[in-house]
């Protein structure tokens, strides 16, 4: 039996106050713009989270069962959910209800913070299986870090920490003339099991569905089950793994990305070698193909797959290392107010937006910017941050 593993990553950050300028440091202490959080998340809602729901519970009842999937949906979107949208967690919950959907761990705040601080961390990982147990009923096996950054010292951190599974890239400069479409073990590894995303027919759908420029489009149900149809006999799962607002945002619903997806699981188990499973029931039921050794940083995002998306040029690296060096002091104050306010700003995304690599990858680094420039990023998070560090440094001072 073939797998077709689907993994869909729901996640929008906490966006900060854009009028938050050098004069407000020391003076006002509310960072987010929670208008424009509110707004953005009810649009997306409306568009993705909302249908895409109902359509994938419909799936599951249609197909009794047999169609499974898997989330990982962060704490800063959940809590979003909560204050601003809580129909959207409701129709989460009736999906974790059917049995058929795996939720996946990640970091709480879907932050860097594996590149920056073990300890921090493990902490948000434990702070995020905690929300999915309460919220769902879930005790998370699989583990995908953010933006599926991954390298040998993490799977060896994430098993430690109890988990069976690991999501990762299948990066061509990791794989080499090897196949996505099997289980791999970690090097290092005595009991983790790696999925890789087969990225080419994961961006058929999240890139490529409705670009008039690809040679395949448009693309039929019939075409794109064929493609996965022909990995028979040479591989053992495929992992179809994307941004959940691929659904309805990315590509909007009259690119027909709704209707491909209500009748796709019908074309995909026409074949009757193939199955749908979640992360952990393929890992569970498969034994590794061979160990995969990954000694540096790879990701899903750019042409490069690697971490260049977030750092590299020196408005991340100074950002990142001012945010992660506050780490102690904030910790120090006991505030859970302050540190889930700092644990906010080290979501991936502030870095992103302050990303210039405009070339290759210009459009994707775009989507839901809320700002024109990156030098517009960078400022309005140091400024945020600067003040955050002297109110830590303020509460410290007074308790001594």
């Amino acid at each position: 039996m073939i797998s077709v593993c689907f993994y869909f990553q729901v996640h929008q950050p906490v966006r900060l106050d854009q009028r938050y300028s050098f004069f407000d440091i020391g003076h006002r202490h509310v960072y987010r713009d929670d208008a424009a959080n509110r707004e953005i998340l009810l649009k997306v809602a409306e568009k993705c989270y909302l249908p895409a729901n109902r359509l994938m519970l419909d799936l599951i009842e249609r197909h009794k069962g047999r169609f499974r999937i898997s989330y990982a949906v962060s704490g800063v979107v959940l809590e979003q959910y909560q204050e601003f949208s809580p129909e959207v967690l409701a129709s989460f919950r009736r999906l974790a209800d059917t049995g058929c959907v795996e939720f996946i761990g990640e970091t709480y705040y879907h932050s860097l913070a594996f590149l920056f601080s073990r300890d921090e961390f493990r902490r948000q990982v434990k702070m995020h299986a905690r929300a999915l147990e309460e919220l769902f009923g879930a005790k998370p096996k699989t583990f995908r870090n953010t933006e599926l950054i991954y390298n040998n010292d993490l799977a060896h951190e994430v098993e430690k920490m109890g988990y069976k599974v690991v999501l990762a890239e299948g990066a061509d400069q990791v794989l080499g003339w090897r196949s996505p479409n099997f289980i791999y073990q970690p090097a290092g590894c005595t009991k983790l099991k790696a999925l890789l995303k087969n990225y080419r027919l994961s961006d058929d759908i999240a890139f490529r569905f409705s670009d008039r420029n690809w040679s395949e489009w448009p693309i039929s149900v019939e075409r794109y089950a064929s493609w996965l149809h022909s990995v028979a006999g040479s591989g053992e799962v495929i992992n179809l793994f994307m941004d959940y607002e691929t659904i309805g945002e990315h590509q909007w619903k009259d690119t027909g990305i709704f209707e491909f997806f209500d009748k796709l699981p019908d074309r995909i188990l026409d074949h009757g070698d193939y199955a749908f499973e979640t992360p952990a029931e393929a890992a569970s039921r498969l034994d590794p193909m061979a160990q995969i050794d990954v000694p540096y940083f790879t990701s899903w995002a750019d042409l490069e797959r690697d971490v260049s998306a977030w750092l590299g040029n020196p408005m991340q690296d100074q950002a990142a290392e001012l945010a992660y060096a506050l780490e102690e002091k904030v910790l120090a104050t006991h505030d859970d107010d302050m540190i889930a306010t700092w644990r906010e700003m080290l979501t991936s995304d502030h870095f992103y937006y302050m990303c210039t690599k405009w070339f290759s990858d210009g459009d994707v680094h775009k989507y839901f910017n809320p700002y024109e420039t990156p030098h517009q990023a960078f400022i309005t998070y140091m400024n945020a941050l600067n003040d955050l560090g002297l109110r830590i440094d303020a509460r410290n001072t007074a308790s001594d």
